[in-house]
Formats: structure tokens, sequence, C-alpha cells
């Protein structure tokens, strides 16, 4: 049963990848080329400064792929492949959760799994850290960016299963509805301190670029492209575990079988697979 699980873990996982990989071809990926345009053209004002301030000129290396393998072929084999690993994780979870968390069909299960799975690995660390185009940003706080992000995302994971267990230890005194508008509460206050207590970026894009009398030579990044991208990035991976959570839902019945029988231990029978 989990190696069926997990299959169909990594095909709706696939499935995911391809449509974000889509989503984001045709409505990110615009955003990318102006982000780096402006990258570019940012270097060459940078260069004439320093070229004329008497400073050495850095030499710039190739490029292993040309832009347009990296924007089609080489993001959409990324995003696949990225795609399946998310599937083959929530696989993982579904089958640990499976029998577990009370009476729940494998069905909304699914879905409350992809959910949960969504919030914990990007939208809660997003809301602290966002995302920022290729080749924006300051190289130098790269590892620390990510090291936080990553820390954002275990912490939100620790916290979903503390809140999930306060959850059920108050359902028997206050009843479903307000056991989980409770630990919801206690979520998003345990997460809103930690945002506050973790450092954040506020100059993490390039602003405008001046010479040495102060006047400006080149602009800031534009607001609305950085908004643009932020904004597709997040429904992208949305778009992602959507595709997971529902495509496994719908996958479901197929393994439990349309009304699943509990067993001994809580965890549904297994129906046969036609």
């Amino acid at each position: 049963m989990e190696k069926r699980i997990i299959g169909r873990g990594v095909l709706v996982g696939a499935l995911g990848g391809l449509l974000a990989f889509i989503f984001a071809r045709l409505l990110a990926e615009p955003v990318i080329g102006r982000a780096i345009d402006y990258e570019s053209a940012r270097d060459d004002a940078r260069a004439a400064l320093d070229k004329a301030a008497g400073l050495p000129m850095p030499g710039m290396g190739p490029d292993l792929f040309s832009r347009s393998v990296q924007s089609s072929i080489g993001i959409g084999f990324g995003m696949i492949l990225f795609g399946i690993a998310m599937g083959a994780l929530f696989a993982v979870v579904y089958c640990v959760c499976l029998g577990r968390v009370g009476k729940i069909s494998p069905r909304n299960l699914a879905l409350l799994v992809a959910g949960g799975m969504f919030a914990v690995m990007y939208g809660v660390p997003f809301l602290k850290y966002p995302a920022n185009p290729p080749s924006i940003g300051h190289p130098e706080t790269i590892r620390e960016r990510t090291f936080l992000f990553l820390t954002m995302v275990v912490i939100s994971a620790v916290a979903l299963l503390g809140a999930i267990w306060l959850g059920r230890r108050l359902q028997a005194r206050l009843g479903n509805w307000n056991a989980v508008l409770v630990s919801a509460l206690a979520f998003a206050v345990l997460m809103g301190v930690v945002f506050a207590l973790l450092p954040s970026f506020a100059t993490e894009t390039p602003q405008p670029l001046t010479d040495p009398a102060g006047h400006i030579v080149f602009p800031g990044f534009p607001a609305d492209d950085l908004f643009q991208f932020r904004l597709y990035s997040f429904a992208a991976q949305l778009l992602l575990w959507t595709a997971i959570g529902i495509g496994f839902a719908t996958l479901a019945p197929r393994l439990f079988g349309r009304d699943p029988v509990a067993t001994a231990d809580g965890t549904p029978a297994v129906a046969p697979i036609v």
C-alpha cells in the first residue's frame, strides 16, 4: 500500500510541477527577463563609474547555459523534478497521518496534508522572507537568507504539529470548531513572535546607483516588477500544492474504496485496485 501511495504522490507531483512550470513560463518569465536586463544595464552603469574613477574592471565569466535554455528546458526540468520530490514527500507524510489524525476520510486527508505542507514549506516562510527575482538581491546575503528561510520552514512545521496536538487535546472540552479556532490562534501568535525575533532584510533589492557627487545615474529595481515576481512565485507554489492535493484526493477512492472501513488499528481497509 505504501508503494502505491508514494507512486501516486510522485505522479501528481510531476503533474503539479508541469502546471507550475507552464504558469511560470507564461507569467513569471517576462518579469525574470526584465530583472536580468536590469542587472546587465546596472552592471554597465557601475562599470562606467568605476572606469571614470580609475578602478580595475572585473572580468565576467562565460554563461554555462544560454538564456533560452535556462528559461525553457532548464526551468521546466527543474520544476518537474521539484514537483516529483514534493509529491513523494507528500506521500510519506500522508502515510504517517493515515489513521492517526482522527476520523478523516482519505480524500479529505489528502487536501489537509497538501494545505498544511504548502503552509509550512512555503506560505508562512514566504511572508517573512519573500522571493526575489534571479540576479536581484545582495549576493553576500544569499547563504544567510537561505538559512533563515529553512529555519522558518522547520519552525513552521513544529508549530503546526504543536497546534494539531493542542487542538486534539481541547477537542473534548471545547468541541471541534472552538478547538480548531484556539489552535489556529495559538499558531498565528507563535509565528508572529517568530517573525518579530528573526532578522529582516529591508534593502534586499538594489537601490538607486549614484555617482561620487550623489547624483542618481541609474534607478533602483522597479517595485512593480518585484511585486509581480513575488505574486507569481507564490501563485506557482500554490498551484503546485493544489494539484498535489486535488490530484491525490481524486485518486484516493481507487486506493481505499469509496467508503473505506476502518480496521482494528484505525486505518482504512484497502479496497482492491481495478
